[in-house]
């Protein structure tokens, strides 16, 4: 078990393992270079160039030979080398040292590549394991556990409370409040019956349930969202794209320029074999793109440390480049504007009675049930610190209420639907209180003593503090549409967008659904952010240009699929971020402008023959010290 762990997590990082190795052979290279012990520092470095730049060079000569393209994988290695030759041939052995420091750079960029793409990896396995392998298949009067794979269409499967669904199906038999959250979003449970279709992946309430399979097994809810997450982050954006072919370019112009530099002076201006290959070596050093590489990676570095420290945590430098140009925002809803947990937020009581004793009634029985609203009531008891009643003969109505007797009198809690049976004389004054409330967007629970409503309690999922002045944030610094997709029914949407100034909703959303919404937005706006903390958030996380995901309420597989993680769970954090990232695009901008105008005086001053290898080397290494302590800037 223990060698398994031990070859996989070397499968994933190697790369991290060798740019480290590398870091450290070519340290001890430095050290000895500098004490003059010459023969230990050329092994040392001469390993340091292989473990370094072993994946760099297989990259560079496959797409070399079988895509015949030329890159900058390949123009490193070219450079380093130019360096180390030039080195021996001048004894100035530091500019071995040059090329080894350039071979890490690399080395360090593709291990962060391979550990981006073993959390992708990690992303599906997360996903995998939301359903069980195994489910009841009923046969005649008896039942079987079988393999999932092993179900047809028309089989019917038996789920007991409290268990996983581990199909789409349609109820045959039975009712159960299920929790659609995983898949859906949703805030409270649905109550489900006959003829009603539940999704693999969704957890049974309290019912017993026979389902008749509907689709294969591969063609699950759950399956699709794997799927949707593979293709979503496998795709490209079109800046990651533009920075591809732009190194390639770059190599290909410089490899060339390097070859034709190497060869033609001679023939057309008169210099000797000695000096043209010197300058065209120089021309090799001055215009290898250390200078432009450190012109991203310790901007975006420093910006990521900047993050961390106000509690957002950026995956990637790319991501934090992309959230700066960002021109519209899509929000879930439940457990993300909202804190994703049900709360008594009002107590009303009917008949002269207080408030506690409408809660006591009401906890007294609901402490006896597993039911989120059930939960939510005892709480709220228990932080008042109400003493709860004795009740017996206590009996829950799947999706209608709860039922007892406390001191021989009858009581029951539920929904509206359930006190209507026992009570068909209700006060108007009773209905209108009902529509206001569900217009406000929330549940209520009527409590009836002896066949008379004593009170009602209402509860709601509430919005995050953070979230109140989010909206009006956003807009100040320029974010040009924010919408909010949730599965969540259009009513409790409809509500919390008005609160939070939100215009355009999407409501009672499938996974597929909010990935088709993005899409959308992507095409209008281009560049498209998704903030959410769910499973059923993964996909639309993984499509849009930046996902975020909220840390501590967050899904694993959110968390793994998302781009920016806000660690508190602050959304006041967003604009922070989106501010960070303009800030890094502008640092980044203005290194490379530096980093190309100073590689083109170099190259200029090499080619006028007004610079020698030193200078080259002063120039170019200086230069790259500048951007790099520029990029810096963004610690503060």
């Amino acid at each position: 078990m223990i060698q398994s762990i031990s070859s996989s997590w070397l499968s994933e990082y190697s790369s991290a393992v060798a740019a480290g190795i590398c870091a450290i052979l070519v340290f001890f290279g430095w050290f000895c270079l500098h004490f003059n012990l010459i023969g230990p520092a050329f092994i040392l470095l001469a390993i340091a160039y292989v473990v370094g730049g072993y994946e760099s060079t297989q990259a560079g000569l496959t797409t070399l030979f079988e895509e015949k393209e030329l890159d900058v994988d390949l123009l490193m290695i070219v450079a380093a080398l130019g360096a180390a030759i030039l080195g021996l041939w001048d004894s100035n052995y530091y500019l071995i040292i040059d090329g080894a420091i350039l071979i890490l750079i690399f080395a360090i960029s593709g291990a962060l590549e391979q550990i981006a793409l073993a959390k992708t990896d990690r992303n599906i396995r997360s996903l995998m394991a939301m359903t069980p392998d195994t489910a009841r298949l009923i046969t005649g009067d008896s039942e079987k556990e079988v393999p999932i794979k092993q179900l047809h269409i028309g089989d019917t499967v038996l789920v007991k409370p409290g268990e996983l669904i581990p199909i789409d199906g349609i109820i045959v038999e039975g009712n159960s409040p299920i929790n659609q959250a995983p898949i859906t979003g949703e805030s409270l449970p649905v109550d489900k019956t006959i003829g009603e279709e539940v999704f693999a992946g969704t957890l049974n309430g309290a019912g017993v349930l026979r389902l008749k399979v509907e689709t294969p097994p591969e063609s699950r809810l759950i399956e699709r969202v794997i799927r949707l997450v593979e293709k979503a982050q496998n795709e490209s954006p079109p800046s990651q794209q533009f920075i591809e072919g732009f190194e390639r370019g770059y190599a290909k112009i410089i490899v060339i320029l390097g070859l034709i530099f190497g060869i033609l002076p001679p023939f057309f201006w008169g210099w000797t074999w000695e000096t043209t290959i010197y300058r065209a070596l120089i021309f090799l050093v001055v215009a290898s793109p250390c200078a432009l590489m450190a012109s991203i990676m310790p901007a975006l570095l420093s910006g990521i440390a900047n993050g961390a420290k106000q509690g957002i945590l950026f995956k990637n430098g790319a991501r934090l480049e992309m959230i700066g140009r960002i021109r519209a925002i899509a929000f879930d809803k439940t457990g993300t504007l909202t804190l994703g947990k049900l709360q008594v937020v009002e107590i009303i009581p009917i008949h002269a009675v207080s408030e506690n004793e409408v809660l006591a009634v009401a906890a007294s029985l609901e402490s006896c049930s597993e039911h989120p609203i059930g939960s939510a009531i005892t709480s709220t008891a228990i932080e008042r610190g109400i003493n709860f009643f004795s009740a017996n003969q206590v009996q829950a109505v799947s999706g209608r209420g709860i039922t007892g007797k406390i001191a021989d009198k009858s009581v029951s809690v539920g929904n509206f639907a359930y006190i209507r049976d026992h009570i068909t004389d209700l006060d108007q004054n009773i209905l209108a209180m009902r529509e206001r409330l569900q217009k406000e967007g929330k549940t209520l629970v009527w409590v009836v003593q002896e066949n008379q409503i004593i009170g009602a309690i209402a509860v709601a999922d509430t919005l995050r503090e953070s979230a109140v002045n989010l909206v009006e944030q956003l807009k100040k610094i320029g974010i040009e549409h924010i919408v909010l997709i949730t599965g969540d029914n259009q009513q409790s949407a409809d509500k919390v967008a008005k609160k939070l100034g939100i215009e355009e909703v999407y409501a009672d959303l499938l996974p597929e659904d909010k990935l088709t919404v993005i899409k959308n937005l992507q095409e209008k706006y281009h560049t498209v952010a998704m903030v959410g903390d769910g499973i059923n958030d993964a996909p639309a996380l993984a499509m849009a240009n930046v996902g975020i995901a909220m840390g501590k309420a967050g899904s694993d597989v959110a968390l793994e699929t998302a781009d920016i993680i806000l660690m508190s769970d602050n959304l006041a954090k967003i604009p922070s971020a989106i501010n960070l990232g303009r800030r890094a695009n502008r640092i980044v901008k203005q290194n490379i402008t530096f980093a190309l105008t100073f590689i083109g005086i170099l190259l200029i001053a090499n080619f006028a023959g007004d610079i020698t290898l030193p200078l080259g080397v002063i120039g170019h290494e200086g230069s790259t010290v500048l951007v790099t302590l520029s990029g810096l800037r963004l610690f503060k």
